[in-house]
């Protein structure tokens, strides 16, 4: 998303696929240990066949190795349930730029003993040291998830709807999603995927997860009584078997790859507050005018996350000048984060100053001095290029 994992000029790859064994799961507490390369997919099953769930899910889980999920400090699909990885992750091992062995892997929950250093790596993008192996919290397996997808006739009724959700459904939300009409237009033209209900200029998919089945269903039905009843949904679907739950989480999990048969994508990843989420993407549909194909906005708004991504035939320097730096500049105004999960990377390195102070920078300039002070981990990425 961001180039943070693509060699650019002189570097070095290196893999750590071949690191791929599980140390040891605890049944009693769910703390799983296991070497970076593990894929994360890998490890959701192993930790499923014995009742638990990893904390994160992301659209690439097939693939990405759990070393660099926690490198990224990747966000994804549970956050809203079980937060960030600077939550869950217990412990880690990682090497540093002159060979030392930081074995940091503590699998407690509590450890209160000087400055933690472990959140020093997650989210470092490599550039701090190499995370070798982690220890991660895992929480019990949900006996029962269901999914709503929802029609809602406006942005505030999307923002009412998860107020209104919050209250009635508490500890079983799990997932509160947000997509315009015309990312529905992008899966169902593109894809060829159904929309299971009605048109509607927003939809909404809400992922609840508990223990007993009878107890979440009664409160999911009260909770879509109210909304339709107030007029907050127009239309709506359940889902609970694996099938049906697997074809209304691909309706949103399948946007980014319908975006990309659209033509040329400009891809903006914004943390936002809540009740502000939509405003830029609307601004910026009259900004672009006909020079943009499709300006859309999805994302996780119960995260408080807007992936705004505009598409035109072909790349264009006059829309990327139109979007930039205007995009960071809005962001900046209301507080926002320039990148709210994707990180910095080699693209977005230059834009960190519109999310952090100055001194924040400069200490960030002495940390990364002081553990690699020949740059030689992941260079010319994350921190801007110094004058």
């Amino acid at each position: 998303m961001v180039g943070g994992s693509v060699p650019v000029f002189d570097e070095v790859i290196l893999s750590t696929a071949l690191m791929n064994q599980v140390i040891s799961f605890h049944n009693m507490s769910g703390t799983l240990v296991c070497q970076a390369g593990c894929v994360l997919e890998d490890l959701s099953r192993h930790v499923e066949e014995r009742g638990f769930v990893m904390p994160l899910d992301l659209g690439a889980k097939g693939s990405c190795h759990i070393g660099g999920n926690v490198a990224t400090n990747a966000g994804g699909l549970r956050f809203l349930r079980y937060g960030s990885l600077h939550g869950t992750v217990l412990g880690l091992e990682a090497v540093l730029a002159d060979g030392t062995v930081l074995n940091c892997l503590s699998t407690l929950r509590k450890d209160n003993t000087g400055y933690d250093l472990k959140q020093l790596f997650i989210g470092s993008e490599g550039t701090l040291g190499v995370i070798t192996a982690v220890s991660i919290l895992c929480p019990p397996k949900p006996r029962a998830v269901s999914v709503a997808f929802l029609g809602c006739p406006g942005f505030s009724e999307v923002l009412q709807t998860f107020t209104t959700c919050k209250g009635l459904l508490g500890e079983i939300l799990s997932a509160y999603e947000f997509m315009d009409a015309e990312c529905m237009w992008l899966v169902t033209h593109h894809l060829r995927l159904a929309s299971p209900v009605q048109e509607s200029p927003f939809y909404v998919l809400i992922e609840t997860s508990g223990s007993r089945a009878g107890h979440d269903a009664e409160k999911l039905n009260d909770f879509l009584e109210q909304v339709l009843s107030s007029g907050l949904v127009t239309d709506g679907t359940v889902a609970t078997d694996h099938l049906k739950v697997k074809a209304l989480w691909a309706l949103r999990e399948r946007i980014s790859e319908a975006l990309s048969r659209d033509g040329y994508v400009y891809k903006y990843d914004l943390s936002l507050p809540t009740e502000r989420l939509y405003d830029l993407v609307t601004d910026l549909r009259v900004r672009l005018g006909p020079r943009a194909k499709h300006v859309v906005g999805y994302g996780h708004l119960g995260d408080g996350n807007l992936h705004l991504n505009v598409t035109s035939e072909a790349f264009s320097p006059s829309v990327l000048g139109t979007l930039e730096p205007y995009v960071y500049e809005w962001t900046a105004e209301q507080r926002g984060s320039v990148s709210a999960e994707h990180g910095l990377g080699f693209k977005k390195r230059g834009v960190l100053g519109y999310s952090k102070p100055p001194e924040a920078l400069r200490l960030m300039r002495q940390l990364k001095a002081l553990l690699d002070p020949k740059g030689i981990l992941n260079p010319y990425k994350t921190l801007p290029a110094q004058a």
